[in-house]
């Protein structure tokens, strides 16, 4: 099996990439710039710009659709125009299955970013290539390094009541690679950590493990962004979940103290 992998050089891709090795996957991945490493084939492709999609699209059996901009304004070129710009590659190309990676709260929670990727997603159910669309729950480096973000000035800032469900890439990249060979489901996946979390229980054993004596400073955030977030808009009560939980990431982080 030959698989095209976009976003390939992500924290999730670098993921994919070591795990569809193990499994003995024959991999394509894409860059926008030239690379080479041992084990996958490299070739440039732009999604912003179509620019080398049909070659890397040209003999392959299916595409785990990884890449994304969510920073930078050139979301909806990328995640839309550039997924768009991919299935009909992958469509012409006679591609037997493409797997979408998205995130849980897409269709819920309004943040910019999100409305994109729920484009995006339209355009993959609705293109010509067989498919499947996995939402996954954040990474517990994104809550982290939120975290780390918003105790820049002391004390941690945040929405003590919000609701969170870290799931490690590793597993996100286990479940993509399963889904792959199970063949396309037609339908949308979800997939979330072990434990749902409220944001001030995330900062407790947050600061446990770094030792840390930031004090929590609560900010209500208002308006739908707030309700959506509180009520659970970011978590999932689909079965299986990962089993990695926020605790292990600390630990494996800082050192931790103790796994819970």
């Amino acid at each position: 099996m030959r698989v095209l992998v976009t976003g390939a050089g992500g924290r999730l891709g670098r993921a994919v990439l070591a795990r569809l090795h193990e499994d003995g996957v024959t991999v394509r991945a894409t860059s926008r710039q030239p690379r080479t490493d041992s084990g996958v084939e490299w070739v440039v492709a732009d999604l912003a710009t179509g620019d080398g999609l049909d070659e890397a699209v040209s003999g392959v059996d299916g595409v785990l659709h990884l890449a994304s901009a969510p920073q930078g304004g050139r979301t909806y070129q990328v995640d839309v125009l550039g997924t768009r710009r991919l299935v009909v590659a992958a469509g012409a190309a006679g591609v037997g299955h493409l797997v979408y990676i998205s995130i849980v709260g897409v269709d819920r929670v309004p943040i910019p970013y999100y409305r994109h990727k729920l484009s995006a997603e339209q355009v993959v159910t609705a293109g010509p290539v067989p498919w499947s669309v996995l939402r996954a729950t954040q990474f517990p480096q994104f809550l982290d390094d939120l975290l780390t973000s918003s105790s820049r000035l002391g004390p941690v800032i945040g929405d003590r009541a919000v609701l969170a469900q870290p799931v490690d890439p590793g597993e996100v990249a286990a479940r993509l690679a399963a889904r792959l060979v199970a063949g396309p489901l037609g339908g949308i996946e979800e997939y979330g950590g072990p434990q749902v979390l409220r944001f001030d229980e995330a900062v407790r054993a947050w600061r446990e493990a770094r030792g840390s004596r930031r004090p929590l400073l609560p900010v209500r955030i208002p308006g739908r962004l707030g309700r959506e977030l509180r009520a659970g808009g970011l978590v999932t009560e689909a079965l299986p979940r990962g089993v990695r939980t926020w605790a292990d990431h600390l630990a494996d982080t800082y050192g931790g103290t103790g796994r819970k």
